[in-house]
């Protein structure tokens, strides 16, 4: 198997500890995270022939030192930090811990849950789809506090208050009738047209966004679009939250994931589930709004809802299951989506 490199990240330096087939140190160095630091760390690896690395947090802190020994070909684990923390409790019994002891225990943790651990891959289609929708998502909530400040400014301009869902169109409407005579009203004026010129500016981004979104999604090659109740946007959100689905290795994993694996609650003779707020939230949230798309219209999904309420189920139980049956639908399109490089792989 040869050498195990673990690297535990901080902001200014990393910690690197080498160890064998055995669990014994090998050696123990610290980099800087700056380039030349990095060059160093790749330098100082080669020095074992058969190597792999393991990265304590891989998706945050660590995900820069990550991706560098993946573009210079290196073989790089992700070990959670939870993984990391537990290996060392068990090991010492106690929670003294210093940037040795967690690299030591990072490479730990890998020598011990290497198969189970995921591989870092270089970034892919998914990690564009990820940061356009979380781009999309910040002009939206962008957009929904500057029309709450414009509603605010409306309701003192107007006598009966703004209307109700407000829009740029409405609020220009609005504003065309108003004629304000003292200096206080004719300051809030001028602040609202500002406010509606931002708007305006921030609709336009959205739509040349979503316009980028859709563009990136055809470039996915994916079959998740043809799912009823799964568009552009969505497909955008799914793809770039879960990222690679070879790292679940069946659907009940991608179902924890996703937070639709209901937890079993039974007492006695009474076997019931209550909801799980684990997982993804946004990806939980996603797949609610597939469900009840399902639920709405004439489909297959809505035909599962009904025989479930014919059982005896309340609606959200219902609705419970139709996500979990979704969320075992887009696990398997994204499998289908998956290179067979990747699927061997998996």
């Amino acid at each position: 198997m040869g050498v195990l490199i673990g690297i535990d990240p901080h902001k200014a330096t990393n910690a690197v500890a080498a160890i064998d087939e055995r669990g014994e140190l090998l050696e123990y160095a610290v980099f800087s995270t700056n380039r030349a630091g990095l060059r160093s760390l790749a330098r100082w690896g080669k020095r074992f022939p058969k190597r792999r690395w393991a990265v304590e947090g891989a998706g945050g802190l660590g995900r820069f030192v990550a991706l560098c020994l993946v573009a210079a070909g290196e073989l790089v684990m992700d070990v959670p930090a939870k993984l990391s923390s537990r290996a060392r409790l068990l090991a010492t019994g106690n929670a003294r811990k210093n940037d040795r002891v967690d690299a030591i225990h990072v490479a730990l943790a890998a020598l011990r849950r290497g198969e189970r651990l995921a591989e870092v891959g270089e970034e892919e289609q998914a990690e564009v789809l990820r940061m356009l929708s979380e781009r999309r998502e910040d002009l939206i909530k962008e957009r929904t506090r500057t029309l709450n400040r414009l509603h605010g400014l409306l309701r003192d301009l107007l006598p009966g208050g703004a209307p109700k869902n407000l829009s740029a169109e409405k609020a220009a409407r609005v504003l065309r009738g108003v004629r304000p005579r003292s200096g206080p009203a004719r300051t809030r004026r001028r602040l609202a047209a500002d406010l509606l010129r931002d708007i305006r500016r921030l609709e336009r981004q959205l739509y040349e966004l979503e316009c980028r979104i859709r563009e990136a999604v055809k470039e996915a090659s994916t079959a998740l679009t043809l799912m009823f109740g799964v568009g552009p946007i969505l497909a955008a959100e799914i793809i770039g939250r879960v990222g690679n689905v070879a790292r679940f290795p069946t659907k009940a994993h991608f179902a924890s994931y996703t937070g639709t694996a209901p937890i079993e609650a039974s007492s006695g003779e009474v076997v019931r589930h209550r909801l799980s707020r684990a997982g993804n939230r946004k990806l939980n949230h996603v797949v609610h709004m597939i469900a009840i798309c399902q639920a709405r219209h004439d489909t297959k999904g809505r035909t599962y809802y009904r025989r479930k309420l014919a059982e005896g189920k309340s609606e959200k139980e219902a609705l419970r299951c139709l996500k979990r049956r979704i969320s075992d639908a887009v696990y398997k399109q994204l499998r289908a989506d998956l290179p067979a490089a990747n699927l061997t792989a998996a």
